[in-house]
């Protein structure tokens, strides 16, 4: 058996020439039951990469999937483990087909692989999310625990403290004999879940190479990692541009590909040549580094039904209605802003968002200001926050009471 190569093969017939129980990992991304097929074109527009995900039938599509199954299990080793990707056409099909082939006791877990796509969504839900089945050969297999950080809302005696039982079974603090709280031991965080938020491949991500159903190596190199040591083998019977094989590498596995077209596995080899990694903001910073409106910027636009925009210095959010046919962006302005630096900042970007009219929300009054509101745009319509009118009206009451 060679290893460290992409082999231009079906993949059942390749996985018949390998030995018995030598493989560590299988990652399968087989044709999803899509009933579509899948089109895109090379980064460079020289090379449409094409496969078809469609079926005559499920019994069809089941059966092709079984040929290949069987064979994985048959090449992985005792400690080995396999994650078959599929989507929500077929996931629960597959469930009890390796169910079948791998028994239901070597069913570990369903990963949901969670990220966030806009699309113009038909009648229903919008799918944002894939599944990963995850099953080992035996109950010897491999398992490396990794840990994620406590959520922010983790209590801290729920990371110091130990917890028991008591006699109806619910988890307490334990207490010593005079009745004090006793530490644990040392926790090295969260283990990891079963949902993994990964962010999907972006167009213009470094990584992107412009073939069909490309999956982020952040995502194999998590499952790699979940199973596996250095220098064991890993195989992906449905290499297609050798995203699998990439993280293998990175992370000093060995790897064996394969993939029935020749234009895969020309691209996978050239990857190979040249590792490339997207790093991800959203993983590395967390959800918050993306979060740039304060409480009080999300109080006001949620109080007219806008839609908040992160990550924009000139807009803050945008009418959740069409005036005219476009958009109407809504900007607060910030307290170290003037009323002309921020009415500034919200024309500039309004323009590039080709909007028409425009919402400036003042948040505090400086009377020293010598802004010409005449000079602003017809669009641009000035509003006081509640804070700034009710001053507004504290002064006015305060003018007649002294008044009298």
């Amino acid at each position: 058996m060679k290893i460290n190569q992409v082999l231009c093969e079906d993949a059942f017939n390749e996985l018949r020439r390998i030995e018995n129980s030598v493989i560590d990992l299988i990652y399968m991304d087989p044709p999803f039951f899509t009933q579509d097929i899948q089109k895109l074109t090379s980064k460079d527009k020289n090379i449409e990469y094409t496969f078809p995900d469609k079926w005559d039938s499920m019994d069809d599509y089941l059966q092709f999937m079984k040929d290949r199954l069987v064979e994985c299990r048959r090449v992985l080793k005792d400690t080995g483990s396999i994650f078959v990707h599929s989507d929500r056409n077929a996931s629960h099909y597959l469930k009890v087909l390796m169910d079948k082939i791998f028994g239901m006791n070597s069913f570990q877990s369903e990963i949901i692989w969670s990220y966030k796509r806009w699309s113009n969504a038909k009648k229903g839900l919008l799918n944002n999310h894939q599944v990963v089945l995850f099953y080992s050969k035996t109950p010897n297999f491999k398992f490396k625990q990794i840990y994620t950080e406590y959520s922010v809302t983790t209590n801290i005696d729920q990371i110091l403290q130990e917890r028991v039982r008591d006699e109806n079974g619910k988890s307490i603090y334990k207490k010593d004999a005079n009745g004090e709280a006793v530490l644990g031991k040392s926790k090295k965080g969260v283990p990891l879940s079963d949902v993994w938020e990964i962010p999907y491949l972006n167009p213009k991500a470094k990584e992107r190479v412009g073939y069909p159903t490309q999956k982020p190596i952040i995502l194999l190199e998590q499952i790699i990692k979940l199973v596996t040591d250095e220098n064991d083998i890993v195989l992906d019977p449905f290499a297609g541009s050798g995203t699998t094989l990439v993280a293998a590498k990175m992370l000093r596995r060995n790897y064996i590909g394969i993939d029935i077209s020749s234009d895969a596995v020309e691209l996978a080899e050239k990857r190979l040549d040249a590792l490339i990694k997207t790093d991800s903001f959203l993983l590395k910073k967390g959800k918050s580094a993306y979060q740039n409106l304060t409480d009080n910027q999300m109080a006001i636009l949620k109080s007219i039904g806008a839609t908040p925009v992160q990550r924009n210095c000139g807009i803050d959010g945008f009418l959740a209605e069409y005036v005219d046919g476009r958009p109407v962006a809504i900007k607060i302005q910030l307290p170290e802003e003037t009323l002309e630096e921020a009415a500034n900042k919200l024309i500039k970007s309004g323009k590039t968002k080709k909007c028409e009219y425009l919402i400036l929300i003042r948040t505090h009054v400086d009377y020293m200001c010598t802004f010409d509101f005449s000079s602003l745009p017809d669009g641009l319509i000035l509003l006081d926050s509640y804070e700034v009118q009710i001053n507004n009206e504290i002064d006015l009451a305060k003018a007649r009471v002294k008044a009298i």
